[in-house]
């Protein structure tokens, strides 16, 4: 049975930019999210505590001086969960 994920509005932004591909860097994350460096770090820091998205370089946390140099992808995982998530918005 599919889990049920409850994401905020600025996580689903987050996770729809990353998108279900080949990833994404932080460097396109803040532009596309158009957001302050050191709030998109949170949101990502949250997603990465929960399993939701995977930083290449497969860190625990980031911090504003990392977010440049990482690639994001979502954790194939919860592909599905994450897909149902993003259906429900």
């Amino acid at each position: 049975m599919a889990r049920q994920i409850k994401l905020n509005g600025r996580e689903l932004a987050l996770l729809r930019t990353i998108g279900f591909g080949l990833g994404v860097t932080g460097e396109e994350l803040q532009e596309r999210m158009a957001m302050m460096p050191d709030e998109l770090v949170d949101i990502l820091n949250t997603m990465l505590d929960s399993g939701y998205v995977e930083v290449a370089s497969m860190k625990q946390q980031l911090t504003v001086a990392d977010l440049s140099t990482e690639t994001f992808e979502l954790n194939p995982a919860f592909t599905t969960d994450l897909k149902e998530a993003l259906k429900r918005r």
